[in-house]
């Protein structure tokens, strides 16, 4: 049933409050601005709609507690559940990427990164512009940041890694932030001193592994010479986990983090890559849809797939993930876990391409080699190949307000918001989404975009289609699999706190 169905004659406008909504199969989804939920089937909606829900009964009880009703609308309820989803709007930029090179001895089909050959050293950053960077970063008004570390391969440029660790560790003494490092890396330059230096330094660690070894060295490619991608990956994987288990952390909070890349080769061995991921010891997978920029722009039509596609392979690795954990094996899906979180917890937490605004600018920037300074890291590969839309300038000449301030950050704002769009102001997904202004803006020319035409749009439509029905039908152990992959944990060990004044 639908509102068309029930027709304007039959709607009640004075005893629903306000509702959004969304045919699940034979069911209705409502959300209500704060994002609270119930699924419903035809006929209660009906009832619902038409304002004929009965003091007294189950689904009045039920409509009220979520606060559907107009008469029992608990708006300071309300408020405070719409200020816990934004309280990440009470701060400044806290994820900070510090491009520390070009340079790449893998070369990945769909690389986004704009690598350089091995031998362009003049795409390394020097430690003069990796400080200038960190002056910046540390004025954010965020308490906590974390910098990261990406390239091309950080490790090319290890000392300048270092140095930049070191410099805004000094700095940070009087600037009183709670600070984290994490590092993206294939490993395959890893060795032992490094790793002591990194662990040491309590710098996180984050691989990707697109599944078994044929398919991850088919599109993460070393020279010969230099043996498998998938190897290294894995072999430093094992050993950075056995060290963190050396040093008395909980292995399943304290482990390397490792992302794939959804190409079309990985469709249908969705069981083979989780089977990759549990052997591993990996505590979290998640399935990311290719992006239009970089490399991938150019080779689509090798890698590329209709986005239905990835939805039926999400849904079907998603329950194989379920079943896993239902044999007793710990791992979780991390679109899920973001969503989940949001639906089931009334908590964002802020990850900054799915929510709203989204973090580009306010949550993000994303420094270049050279001290060009951008939005966020898709912005600077944007820049790369040649639209310099999200630059926001350098760190010679660009104070932080400066950044913060800057036009092209309150345009991205602005479109980052839903409310603002017609596609998402009335969608039932509106509480739990978001949209990347530079998304929109690579893949439709416009930071607004058509959201209806949006392939990403149309996956985290599929995707939370997936898990209200979970939630709607799901059996008692397959729901508490669900709301364990919402438990978040602080990894407090990769903190480096400063009391500014101790003694």
């Amino acid at each position: 049933m639908n509102l068309l169905e029930i027709g304007a004659d039959g709607l009640d406008t004075g005893k629903p409050a306000f509702f959004r909504f969304r045919p699940l199969g034979d069911r209705v989804l409502l959300t209500n601005l704060e994002g609270r939920f119930v699924v419903l089937d035809d006929a209660d909606f009906g009832r619902f709609a038409r304002g004929e829900v009965e003091a007294g009964t189950p689904l009045f009880e039920q409509l009220s507690r979520e606060n559907f009703l107009r008469e029992s609308f608990d708006e300071a309820k309300a408020a405070a559940m719409i200020r816990a989803r934004r309280r990440f709007l009470d701060a400044g930029p806290n994820l900070h990427v510090l491009v520390v090179t070009l340079r790449c001895n893998t070369t990945c089909v769909y690389c986004h990164a704009s690598r350089a050959n091995m031998d362009e050293v003049e795409t390394d950053m020097t430690p003069e512009i990796a400080e200038r960077a960190i002056d910046l970063i540390l004025q954010t008004t965020s308490d906590y940041v974390t910098i990261e570390f990406q390239g091309g391969e950080p490790l090319v440029n290890f000392e300048v890694v270092k140095h930049a660790i070191e410099y805004a560790l000094s700095k940070n003494a009087s600037a009183g932030k709670q600070l984290e490092f994490t590092m993206v890396s294939n490993f395959a330059l890893l060795d032992e001193e490094k790793l002591d230096y990194l662990l040491e330094h309590r710098v996180q660690l984050c691989t990707s592994i697109d599944g078994p070894a044929d398919l991850h060295d088919s599109v993460r490619k070393l020279p010969r010479a230099d043996g498998s991608a998938h190897g290294h990956a894995v072999r430093w994987t094992r050993r950075i986990n056995e060290r963190y288990r050396e040093l008395g952390l909980e292995e399943t909070l304290y482990h390397v983090e490792a992302l794939v890349t959804v190409t079309r080769e990985l469709l249908h061995r969705e069981r083979e890559l989780v089977d990759t991921y549990t052997e591993l010891g990996c505590r979290a997978l998640f399935l990311r849809p290719l992006d239009p920029f970089g490399f991938a722009d150019k080779t689509q039509h090798l890698i590329e797939y209709p986005r239905e596609d990835y939805l039926a392979f999400y849904r079907r690795t998603v329950d194989y993930i379920i079943e896993r954990n239902k044999q007793g094996v710990e791992i979780l899906e991390r679109y899920a876990a973001i969503f989940l979180t949001k639906i089931l917890n009334g908590e964002d937490p802020n990850f900054l391409d799915v929510r709203q605004p989204a973090g580009a600018g306010i949550g993000q920037l994303a420094y270049s080699y050279d001290g060009q300074i951008f939005t966020c890291d898709e912005g600077r590969m944007l820049d790369a190949m040649g639209d310099s839309s999200f630059r926001l300038g350098d760190v010679h000449m660009s104070s932080y307000r400066d950044l913060v301030g800057h036009e092209t950050v309150r345009a991205v704002v602005l479109a980052g918001q839903l409310d603002g769009h017609p596609d998402c102001v009335h969608c039932a997904y509106n509480p739990y989404c978001g949209i990347p202004p530079v998304h929109s803006h690579k893949s439709q020319g416009s930071i607004w975009g058509r959201k209806r035409e949006s392939s990403l749009c149309h996956v985290h439509k599929g995707i939370l289609d997936y898990l209200f029905e979970k939630l709607a039908t799901a059996d008692q152990e397959t729901l508490e699999v669900l709301q364990r992959w919402t438990t978040s944990r602080s990894r407090d060990h990769f903190l480096h706190r400063v009391t500014v004044g101790a003694v």
